[in-house]
């Protein structure tokens, strides 16, 4: 009698411990395939179609996933004096790559921004796109500073 309750007892505890898949190979495959996640499918997102299909449909947004991957420097900058004037056009690219003014310069991401030099001059650019204002220049031998701006 004992020996049943444990062999019970045993089969019960073994098939709660076995793991348990929320989908399969196939299905995420096809989620894979279409575009789709489990929520957007819930939506209305269609499986059995094509990513572009369901990027047609408003369903696939690639430009938010780019968006994820991105680096938040990327694009093109200026540094502008007080008065408004350029002091310099600079080029970021995906791989966070600078060019100040065609001239490739050594960038590095400390403190939450990216930031570089060339000369006396000092480039900060925040990677937090929703703090203002904080994307500067300083030169330490003129004793000036000034804002970055994207265009």
């Amino acid at each position: 009698m004992l020996q049943k309750k444990i062999v019970v007892c045993l089969s019960l505890a073994s098939v709660l411990c076995a793991p348990a898949w929320a989908i399969n190979k196939e299905y995420r495959h096809k989620l894979e395939q279409s575009g789709c996640t489990q929520v957007s499918e819930a939506q209305g997102c269609d499986v059995n179609k094509t990513k572009a299909e369901n990027a047609k449909a408003g369903f696939v947004n690639d430009a938010s996933s780019t968006a994820e991957s991105a680096s938040p420097y990327t694009g093109q900058w200026q540094a502008l004096s007080d008065s408004g004037a350029t002091v310099a056009d600079i080029s970021i690219d995906e791989q966070d790559n600078v060019t100040i003014d065609g001239k490739s310069v050594d960038a590095k991401k400390s403190d939450g921004g990216l930031q570089f030099r060339q000369g006396n001059i000092s480039y900060t650019i925040q990677g937090d796109r929703r703090l203002k204002d904080e994307d500067v220049w300083r030169d330490t031998d003129a004793g000036t500073q000034g804002k970055i701006i994207q265009k």
